[in-house]
């Protein structure tokens, strides 16, 4: 068994809705880092993708996972606040963790990530955003934290060209800009890389996730067909 397969043995039964191949993408962007290399993941729900960064990481990195555990925007239609719900999440991360036995290589901060900078030290290396999928706090955390990421670091931002405020986010904050240059996506997990973009790259850049936008379409066609009870299947990740 490969170290990924086994790290995603550890995960697989734990809620979410990060696929194998997104857990993949995200394990190989954390294995990559140096000794001493700073992830940070923005919404952990019960531990999924916690469990995948922190099974890949190098000795001396270190890895924030950053989670209110309000019980609200925790999935499809759950955007409310509900304490008991949040707690139960609470508790399940906590357990999952433990009984991945990496519980002891994650500094988990209970906190919205808006109100968690001044508890997270110095550049990122590797930024994850799965946090709130509203437009306002999604792109709160594409600017904001994204502007932590060292030159040459990695975000990666699920539900991409599948959430429609993710979307917009990374549209009015990513697509057209110069500094981050889009990597490629798996599913509706984005990665994108620290770098500084000018002239025809900078136009190249925004067209390759322009092109992105069909696909982006036939996510919100199937959410709205599975809302209204025409379409019974998953939700689109």
């Amino acid at each position: 068994m490969s170290a990924f397969d086994a790290a995603f043995e550890r995960a697989r039964d734990v809620d979410g809705w990060l696929t194998e191949a997104q857990a993949r993408r995200l394990w190989e962007s954390a294995r990559s880092l140096p000794p001493g290399g700073l992830v940070v993941e923005i919404g952990s729900f019960r531990g999924r993708s916690t469990i995948v960064l922190a099974s890949a990481l190098a000795d001396g990195a270190h890895l924030v996972a950053i989670d209110p555990h309000a019980g609200s925007d925790r999935g499809p239609r759950e955007i409310a606040a509900d304490a008991a719900r949040g707690q139960a999440d609470h508790a399940a991360f906590i357990a999952n963790l433990a009984s991945a036995g990496v519980a002891d290589l994650v500094q988990h901060v209970r906190a919205t990530s808006s109100r968690a900078h001044d508890q997270v030290d110095g550049e990122v290396d590797l930024l994850f955003v799965d946090g709130a999928h509203r437009f306002a706090p999604a792109r709160d955390d594409l600017v904001r934290w994204g502007a932590r990421v060292r030159d040459g670091g990695t975000m990666l931002v699920h539900d991409s060209f599948a959430s429609i405020g993710v979307t917009l986010a990374t549209l009015a904050s990513l697509t057209f800009g110069s500094r981050w240059r889009y990597v490629g996506r798996t599913g509706s997990l984005a990665e994108y890389r620290r770098d500084r973009l000018r002239g025809p790259a900078r136009a190249a850049n925004a067209a390759r996730q322009l092109a992105q936008l069909p696909w982006f379409a036939r996510n919100v066609a199937i959410k709205v067909l599975i809302v209204v009870r025409v379409l019974r299947r998953d939700w689109p990740y």
